[in-house]
């Protein structure tokens, strides 16, 4: 699936309520699904999303394809400018994350740009056993892509 070049919108849903995290109860904020919005055409169906590893016939029935992150941080970015664009996210001096020149957007996100091809890379909490979601169009093409953070039941 290819996206057509553009800027477009990111948004984010939260959920807040008390926990329970290591025998304490707590408050806490945490971001339940991040959506990039493709175009503003209604969606008519949801599809999971599958990466290029995900072999659908090896699912169980009922299983749904997660993906794990170490780090519990997804991204939206130009594939074209991957490599460049997640560079400052694989540098690491002394095992420690090295400094990266990025900025620092609202809700926690960052934003890495490479101005030679206009392209830019923006990061938001994505906790592990998260799925991804294409919705579609009554023509088949994707308006927006969801992606719910680490909570099993939660649809798009």
């Amino acid at each position: 699936m290819r996206i057509p070049p553009g800027v477009y919108r990111v948004e984010i849903a939260w959920t807040a309520g008390p926990y329970e995290f290591m025998g304490e109860h707590v408050d806490g904020v945490e971001c339940a699904a991040t959506r990039l919005c493709i175009s503003d055409d209604p969606v008519v169906g949801w599809e999971m999303g599958l990466s290029v590893e995900d072999d659908i016939a090896r699912l169980q029935p009922g299983e749904e394809p997660r993906f794990f992150s170490d780090a519990n941080v997804g991204c939206f970015a130009d594939a074209g400018a991957w490599t460049t664009l997640s560079a400052p996210f694989r540098t690491f001096i002394d095992g420690v994350p090295a400094p990266r020149d990025s900025e620092q957007l609202a809700d926690g996100c960052e934003r890495v740009r490479d101005e030679s091809q206009q392209a830019d890379l923006v990061t938001f909490g994505a906790e592990s056993g998260g799925v991804v979601w294409l919705g579609r169009t009554k023509t088949g093409d994707v308006a927006a892509i969801v992606v719910t953070s680490g909570l099993p039941d939660a649809k798009a």
